[in-house]
């Protein structure tokens, strides 16, 4: 196998890179997997993947061709999802038939039902100081970034226990928990990914609630070590999230799987074995990452252009800090590609090395990323604070470079619209070259709505969509828009990052509404 030295070559206490800001915010997906629709092509077999020692360049699609346009990263992030959960993790079922639950100021249940089996699971809820609704962080296994300060920031802390999901401590072939119940305990699917499925079933009953107490569309999530690595994959694989914030996650977490061996790192196989974090497939590829078509860096890339904080440790080689900030590294150049390049944060420049501490270092950042995603009342930017003890060399491990991407979505056959599975309504042809078509997310008593936006031959500068909602349905909140009404006829304008769009590209919007799931035609002018 072949491995590299991750040598920091830095003199100063730590590398600190301030990224550039940007006014527009982070783009929220209205729903768990906005590529579900993309058209995926056929995936390699294990046995016939090469050795290659680089990171595989995330810009590249799986048929040799690469991304052009900032649009086409919904179906690449889609081929990476694939690529994970067969080699990775495991697959991540889809929303179960049957989601309910409740939702109180003390306490959320989650009950889901697929294919005739059921489970049930609940977490407690903390509320901030003041008048709700509340954006709302997950603290995974009880053990993740200061609760205080989140509090204090304004947003409730909601206290997953992920073992009820996914229990630790059992065989891979008897695996546990609300997940296994309803998918079976032999399947393949590591414990990571369960736990990932688990909190998207709580965002499901955060929609269904109306947004009274907590906010379905501002929800972070945070874990330190092996809850770190669950963390990082729940925000990965879920895009409704705004925030993800992994602590010291470790190997099978944040670290570049090949610069494990290297570094010293828990190894691979230790890992793999220790619990069945990772999925099943995993166990070919623990003493040659190298063959693998994918690497952590592209699962950092998958949470782009969403909030992403991570913490590290340098002080501890076993936790792989200079892995991790290669990955870091390798996926803010899809950030920056995609022009979200201030909305990730790396931070290993620390003093205290005790494991999962409480550290004055991330309290001020953390107070930031909490008032940019989740409140929505911050502009501070993003940055990298690595610690010259372990710092890792980006260059070492690419033979890539990053494009420079239009805004919009390059013509390609395989990539219809990815916004959500459902069924779009047909476009309406606007007076000045524009076309809007709607694709609707429903549960009993509410739904989400995504908008695009398209352009027609000549560029767009400014657009508007109308549309009329039938009575009892209410719009509880919208992103990426400006809305006149919450019933009736409504009028949606563009916000200042959204204004113009290329001749053939597009732009989304979105919106959150109670009542009876309607057909909607909307107008676009």
């Amino acid at each position: 196998m072949i491995t590299r030295s991750l040598v920091a070559a830095f003199t100063v206490a730590a590398l600190a890179m301030v990224i550039p800001h940007s006014d527009a915010p982070a783009a929220l997906a209205p729903v768990e997997d906005e590529g579900a629709a993309c058209a995926v092509p056929a995936l390699p077999d294990a046995g016939a993947l090469p050795t290659v020692a680089t990171l595989p360049d995330p810009f590249t699609r799986l048929d040799g061709t690469r991304i052009t346009a900032t649009g086409d990263w919904t179906c690449r992030r889609e081929e990476i999802k694939k690529l994970s959960e067969k080699f990775v993790h495991g697959t991540k079922p889809a929303r179960p038939q049957t989601v309910t639950g409740t939702v109180t100021s003390t306490n959320i249940t989650v009950n889901v039902s697929d294919q005739g089996r059921s489970a049930s699971f609940s977490a407690s809820v903390s509320l901030p100081s003041g008048t709700g609704p509340f954006p709302a962080v997950v603290v995974v296994g009880g053990l993740g970034a200061d609760t205080t300060t989140i509090k204090a920031a304004g947003a409730a802390v909601i206290n997953f226990d992920p073992y009820a999901v996914g229990k630790e401590g059992t065989g891979r072939a008897n695996k546990q928990g609300a997940f296994y119940t309803l998918y079976g305990s032999t399947s393949s699917t590591g414990l990571l990914m369960a736990w990932s499925w688990g909190v998207s079933r709580i965002i499901d009953v955060l929609e269904q609630s109306g947004g009274t107490i907590l906010r379905a569309d501002a929800t972070g999530v945070t874990g330190c070590s092996r809850f770190g690595k669950g963390a990082f994959v729940i925000g990965a694989f879920d895009q409704r999230i705004a925030l993800t914030m992994p602590i010291e996650s470790g190997t099978a977490g944040v670290p570049i799987l090949r610069g494990v061996p290297g570094e010293g790192a828990q190894s691979l196989s230790s890992a793999y074995s220790e619990q069945p974090w990772l999925g099943d497939a995993f166990g070919s590829f623990t003493g040659s990452p190298t063959r693998l078509p994918i690497d952590m860096h592209e699962i950092v890339a998958m949470v782009a252009p969403r909030g992403l904080f991570i913490m590290d440790n340098p002080h501890i080689a076993n936790l792989g800090p200079r892995s991790a900030s290669v990955a870091a590294l390798g996926g803010a150049e899809v950030y920056k590609a995609l022009g979200a390049g201030d909305a990730i944060t790396y931070w290993s420049d620390i003093q205290n090395g005790n494991h999962c501490a409480i550290r004055p270092e991330w309290t001020t950042p953390l107070q930031q990323t909490i008032r940019r995603f989740l409140l929505r009342t911050g502009t501070d930017p993003g940055t990298f604070r690595i610690s010259a003890k372990a710092a890792g060399n980006l260059a070492e491990w690419r033979d890539w470079q990053t494009p420079t991407l239009t805004t919009g979505s390059s013509p390609s056959p395989s990539s219809p619209s990815p916004s959500n599975p459902s069924s779009p309504s047909p476009s309406t042809p606007g007076s000045a070259g524009c076309t809007a078509s709607a694709s609707v997310n429903s549960w009993t008593g509410g739904f989400v709505a995504t908008i695009r936006v398209t352009a027609g031959s000549i560029p767009v500068n400014g657009w508007s969509v109308g549309l009329t909602l039938p009575a009892g349905v209410t719009i509880t909140n919208s992103w990426n828009t400006t809305r006149s009404a919450t019933t009736g006829a409504v009028r949606f304008t563009n916000v200042a990052y959204n204004t113009q769009i290329p001749a053939g590209g597009y732009t989304e919007f979105g919106f959150q509404a109670t009542g009876p799931t309607p057909t909607l035609t909307p107008t676009c002018s």
